[in-house]
């Protein structure tokens, strides 16, 4: 199958390619090579390579700086995609996009899980950006598959994690949140469900997460103990951390679709961070 990613550089567009690398014939572009905001540069890339998928994994990710950046937030995460549906319904291409937990609002008490079919209430200027880059496929095209997926984390790139390592690598006492949960999501095995889903014929939307839910705070705990790495680290409130972003309280996504269409490969949010750390642990203390 010939594949266009873009997006690659991106620790999920890294894994995808790592994974796919062997089994397809795959063009993958950065942001830098190819700008997604820009209608003319996808027409004219997504018309030479011909993919029979593209997978969008690119977005604008810095969520509080995304509350000051509303202009460009917008155009990489509602436009962008807008463009890459507009060329792939001409070429008749299947479009695979990521979006995120944040275009709900977190209000359901936990363990109530969101799925695809509950109401949207971005709370924060990323999440809306992310709902109207939904809306803008869903407007445009009908062979497309946008899978909503949470707290990433992956070895290319800055992520939640690989700060937690950080801070307590340098002896550096660490207040974690511990009132917002969600399912911390390693990229590889996302970049697995993407593959599952390449050619399902699945298409709308559906929730890509790792199976059980954590806080912020139980899951940096459990990375550094994994990591075999002592620090002092506690659990504090919301409210001691503000930041200029509002982030859902509930992140937890259930993976319905998936699991409905037998398709769901996405497994224990421990597992993947136990798997994560027998792979990489020499090269996360290397600060790699």
């Amino acid at each position: 199958m010939k594949l266009l990613i873009t997006g690659a550089g991106g620790q999920l567009g890294q894994d995808c390619v790592r994974l796919l690398l062997d089994r397809h014939e795959i063009c993958a572009l950065t942001s830098r090579q190819l700008n997604i905001t820009n209608a003319e540069a996808v027409q004219a890339a997504v018309e030479c390579v011909r993919p029979d998928v593209l997978i969008n994994c690119a977005a604008y990710t810095a969520v509080d700086a995304c509350e000051s950046e509303v202009d460009c937030c917008m155009a990489v995460n509602a436009d962008g995609p807008a463009n890459l549906a507009d060329t792939c319904g001409k070429v008749g291409c299947r479009l695979i996009h990521i979006s995120t937990d944040y275009v709900f609002d977190g209000r359901k008490p936990v363990p109530e899980a969101y799925r695809e079919e509950d109401a949207t209430g971005p709370v924060s200027a990323y999440g809306r950006s992310k709902l109207a880059g939904e809306e803008a496929i869903a407007a445009r095209m009908e062979n497309y598959l946008i899978l909503r997926t949470a707290w990433l984390y992956g070895i290319g790139g800055k992520n939640f994690l690989k700060t937690m390592l950080r801070l307590a690598l340098a002896n550096r006492p660490i207040n974690v949140v511990n009132d917002q949960f969600g399912s911390l999501t390693w990229t590889m095995t996302l970049a697995r469900q993407i593959e599952q889903v390449l050619d399902s014929g699945l298409t709308g939307i559906a929730h890509a997460t790792a199976e059980g839910y954590c806080t912020w705070f139980e899951g940096a705990k459990y990375f550094l103990e994994a990591m075999q790495v002592e620090c002092s680290i506690s659990p504090c409130p919301t409210a001691d951390y503000p930041t200029p972003a509002k982030r859902p309280a509930n992140s937890i996504l259930e993976n319905r679709r998936l699991k409905e269409q037998g398709l769901n490969v996405m497994r224990d949010w421990r597992a993947d961070v136990d798997a994560f750390v027998r792979l990489h642990r020499e090269e996360l203390l290397a600060g790699k």
